[in-house]
């Protein structure tokens, strides 16, 4: 019986990388019943067809329908786990009722010249920069897997206007590609195997580049402008996470740098610093993203891990959630490391 107290929660989308976790994240959430999980290929079939791990956690099937939430629309939101492109296309051929609050998992509408569709302004959901905006939103864009690594590593210097040109490598999972199979998704492709895809051209460029800018003026507002970010991303041999490593120089000592951080993050319960070395297990399966600095000289580099599907794609859908309907952030997302 549906209890209304709870959110109700529908997904777009659903049969993919992302729409699997937020499955797991959403049939755990303490506040959060789900009305119904749209996939045009699996319509009809259970949701434990498709995610097989799911066998005895759930007896939803997929729908066709994008939206039938019911009559009560209050305390409704729709999770659109999309291609690019395709979350505009559902807003435009569907009728959605502005009640229904939207994150969409897309990059339809990251940008600040996309964020206004129709009746709906989207708010770009990296909580560690835009907590209260997220708080008063109906509409969130969730951000990219490397937008927010890269961002979370950044955020601290651009506040304090110490942002120089940044040069930064990352190298993420296969899952990163999604689940729709190609040549260097598979694992004979890339098992013991790294490349270098879309270098200094990767398409969270330009959302980073907004978000550092909101902080620091003086930092361009685009990839067109001189002296910003050189990003080279790196297909990993492995299923999930990122590692990032940003390079600038700054003549700030290392203490001086831990401090800035830690007074930047306080308060942010799912980024962290630590002065030991890091790794990606650490972070694999959680919504966590934690941050190591390192100097030699003028030179500082900056590292920063996250799970690509969780802090980088569901889990901070899930995050965005509670802060939009006035839940702690941390709920549902007490989430235990594959440390091993």
């Amino acid at each position: 019986m549906a209890n209304s107290n709870k959110i109700k929660a529908g997904m777009i989308g659903g049969a993919g990388y992302t729409g699997g976790e937020l499955i797991r994240l959403l049939l755990n959430h303490p506040d959060v019943e789900i009305s119904f999980i749209h996939s045009r290929s699996n319509a009809g079939n259970p949701v434990h067809s498709v995610h097989q791990d799911l066998l005895g956690e759930t007896d939803i099937k997929f729908t066709s329908e994008v939206s039938p939430f019911g009559g009560d629309l209050e305390g409704a939101v729709l999770f659109l786990c999309l291609s690019h492109g395709e979350s505009k296309k559902i807003l435009t051929e569907n009728k959605i009722a502005d009640k229904i609050k939207v994150i969409d998992l897309a990059n339809d509408f990251r940008l600040a010249q996309s964020s206004q569709f129709g009746t709906r302004s989207f708010t770009y959901g990296l909580p560690e920069l835009n907590r209260d905006k997220i708080k008063k939103a109906n509409n969130v864009a969730n951000p990219g897997c490397f937008a927010t690594t890269i961002q979370l590593g950044l955020l601290p210097l651009a506040k304090a206007g110490l942002l120089k040109e940044v040069y930064t490598t990352g190298i993420t999972g296969s899952t990163g590609a999604g689940q729709n199979l190609t040549a260097t998704s598979h694992f004979s492709w890339r098992e013991n195997n790294i490349q270098a895809y879309k270098t200094l051209t990767h398409q969270h460029l330009d959302e980073i580049y907004q978000s550092l800018h909101q902080l620091q003026e003086s930092f361009p507002s685009s990839p067109l402008g001189a002296g910003g970010l050189n990003f080279i991303p790196w297909r990993g041999d492995f299923t999930r996470g990122i590692f990032v490593s940003s390079q600038m120089q700054c003549e700030l000592s290392l203490d001086e740098l831990n401090k800035l951080y830690e007074d930047f993050y306080s308060g942010h319960p799912f980024t962290h610093i630590t002065k030991e070395p890091l790794f990606l297990k650490q972070v694999v399966n959680t919504n966590k993203c934690i941050i190591q600095l390192e100097k030699v000289g003028k030179q500082l580099v900056i590292h920063s891990v996250a799970d690509n599907l969780l802090k980088g794609a569901s889990g901070q859908a899930v995050q965005n959630m509670n802060l939009m309907f006035g839940l702690d952030e941390t709920r549902g997302l007490n989430l235990k490391a594959n440390y091993f």
